[in-house]
């Protein structure tokens, strides 16, 4: 059976896939890496431990949801001593910590996704179809998502606004923008708008708006239970291991 290794496991998506892992009939916790003191329980036989190489050591695949600077210090260490399959759910990323990613995977598999959900990998594919076709529309996208998160826009926002760039052959980080204020002008014709909303306990909404005169269209996505996201990692684990070096997406992984 796959022993699975959990990296983040005092955060909201760590819990969940601990949760998971308990009624899974194909893989099962092997280890949770901690920095401090674990808070909570965890069943008989998983082994915890604050030394990383002792980690990777016990573990056949390793499900990261932690945070930019942890999630360095995990590909370091993998690099090191211990390469092995990792899915990074992460956000945040900067371009040092993208770079080392790259880096990493061309000595071990390495999946990463901002969001683990099938259906945004489903609404990725349409807003790039719906971005080709109707290109002379107007795109605006927002995020809303609960008051502690602390990443802006969200990942999954900023990858599809990749997406409908890529399918207008753009450059994202030329035509995106995200903040309005003021006399500003008109609306830029090669605009991508990326706007964030904070607010309660919401676990996830994102929506694509294609903008013409006369008519529009608004693709959403709304999660509402973030174990969706934990079973999504662990069914892009399970495939995973299974794949030779190489930097994955989440839509490698998922078939839709």
């Amino acid at each position: 059976m796959l022993g699975i290794g959990i990296f983040g496991a005092t955060g909201r998506i760590g819990k969940l896939l601990i949760e998971a892992l308990q009624i899974d009939n194909d893989a099962n916790l092997s280890c949770i890496y901690v920095r401090n003191e674990l808070q909570y329980s965890v069943p008989n036989g998983v082994l915890v431990t604050n030394d990383i190489n002792v980690f990777l050591e016990s573990s056949d695949l390793i499900i990261d949801f932690s945070s930019p600077e942890a999630t360095r210090l995990l590909l370091n260490a993998a690099i090191d001593n211990h390469p092995k399959p990792i899915v990074i759910g992460t956000t945040g990323l900067n371009k040092i910590q993208n770079d080392l990613m790259i880096s990493a995977s061309q000595k071990m598999p390495i999946l990463y996704a901002s969001n683990m959900s099938k259906g945004i990998v489903v609404l990725n594919k349409l807003v790039k179809m719906v971005s080709s076709v109707l290109r002379n529309s107007d795109i605006e996208i927002l995020e809303i998502h609960h008051r502690e998160k602390k990443d802006s826009p969200s990942g999954t926002a900023l990858m599809l606004a990749k997406a409908c760039a890529e399918a207008r052959n753009l450059d994202i980080e030329q035509v995106r923008v995200s903040g309005r204020d003021g006399l500003i002008g008109k609306r830029g014709d090669n605009e991508i708008a990326v706007m964030s909303l904070r607010g309660g306990d919401i676990v996830g909404k994102h929506s694509v708006g294609f903008y013409l005169d006369g008519e529009y269209i608004e693709l959403i996505h709304n999660a509402t239970s973030r174990m969706t996201f934990a079973n999504g990692a662990i069914d892009a684990g399970k495939w995973l291991v299974n794949q030779k070096n190489g930097l994955y997406s989440i839509e490698d992984a998922l078939t839709i």
